[in-house]
């Protein structure tokens, strides 16, 4: 008997919550996967068009069916959307890429140092600045000129 009243609580909880029928709380509830169910939750809650378990499910296969959103490298965890267009390899475990993808990922991710200015020069100090310009270079510049 006490574990009907627990049930009957999380259904009453679920439908007061996310205003949902009794129908959708109960197949929410019964939903096979937990970190699934999880995000079934979050749909209902935070999407003003995804009223139904059955909205928020199909919603939630056409998410994961999406190629964007299919993992394109198991070692860094970049999805196709996240794809770099300006390297070889097109994911994060290229270090050396300084495409804009790269850096918006590096500072999304928390993996980025603000002492990795991309315009700086270790070799002669250039800082990046607009004054302080790398000048490694300008010589063999002038030589292939």
């Amino acid at each position: 008997m006490p574990k009907m009243a627990a049930k009957k609580k999380k259904l009453a909880d679920l439908k007061d919550r996310l205003g949902i029928k009794h129908a959708c709380a109960i197949a929410l509830l019964d939903h096979p996967d937990a970190d699934e169910r999880e995000t079934l939750e979050q749909y209902l809650a935070e999407y003003v068009d995804i009223n139904t378990y059955r909205e928020a499910v199909d919603y939630l296969r056409q998410e994961q069916n999406d190629p964007r959103n299919q993992v394109m490298c198991e070692d860094c965890g970049w999805t196709g959307g996240m794809a770099c267009p300006e390297c070889a390899k097109g994911c994060g475990c290229e270090y050396e890429c300084t495409g804009w993808r790269h850096v918006e990922m590096r500072a999304a991710t928390g993996d980025y140092d603000e002492d990795d200015d991309p315009n700086s020069c270790q070799e002669c100090g250039a800082d990046g600045d607009p004054y302080g310009e790398c000048c490694c270079y300008d010589d063999d510049e002038e030589q292939a000129a």
